[in-house]
């Protein structure tokens, strides 16, 4: 199977060039159905083209967006709607967090971009006192169960390419044009290193090559 696999997954990356979906956003009404009905104020971080902080908006006093690229946030500004409760800035992650507490954290493909452990600290400390930190992250497979879990994706991957295409050619959505890169931590790993930082997180692994992280102060 660990031989097969890097062949299926570079004819699916072929697939996807032409059938583009967004694997990320596929989350975000799962985290949705994770959060209060009102909250105060949300902090999104990896902002990219600013649709889980519009989408958290619909429930938040206030969201501000933050992310390493200059170009998805001015994308993420234009696509933003005048007077909506969202503001975004560009910087890092670990140093340019707008002072102040959240009582609600998200971060969705983001985190394998930063330190691990030392990202779920900065973002704990901008926790507020029963708030929610949601993570959506990737992994990096390295046990059989992980290449199962991948394997299983592949034909559900390619029935949403197809269906939320409609069968045509599409171009990228506006999220999947922020720069990416790899993953690097194997999930067992990452749940080692998560439960050290916020005791009692249960990471899970997901479809689409993505695993969960809720985690409420």
């Amino acid at each position: 199977m660990t031989a097969v696999l890097p062949r299926l997954l570079r004819a699916l990356d072929r697939f996807h060039a032409t059938h583009p979906w967004d694997h990320n956003a596929h989350y975000h009404r799962w985290i949705l159905r994770r959060l209060p009905g009102r909250f105060p104020g949300a902090l999104d971080v990896g902002s990219g083209s600013g649709d889980l902080a519009r989408l958290l908006a619909t429930r938040a006093e206030a969201v501000h967006g933050i992310d390493a690229d200059p170009a998805i946030v001015e994308r993420a500004r234009e696509r933003t709607a005048p007077g909506a409760p969202v503001t975004f800035s560009v910087g890092d992650a670990l140093e340019d967090v707008p002072s102040g507490s959240y009582d609600v954290i998200t971060c969705v493909a983001t985190i394998h971009h930063l330190p691990f452990g030392e990202a779920l600290t900065h973002l704990r400390r901008h926790l507020a006192p029963g708030g929610t930190l949601i993570v959506v992250g990737l992994y990096r497979p390295r046990s059989r169960s992980d290449y199962l879990i991948d394997a299983v994706a592949i034909p559900s991957n390619i029935a949403m390419a197809w269906i939320k295409n409609k069968g045509r050619k599409a171009p990228r959505p506006a999220a999947m044009t922020a720069p990416t890169r790899p993953a690097t931590m194997a999930f067992a790993d990452i749940v080692r290193d998560a439960r050290l930082v916020l005791p009692g997180a249960r990471p899970r692994r997901r479809l689409f090559w993505r695993y969960t992280l809720v985690w409420k102060r």
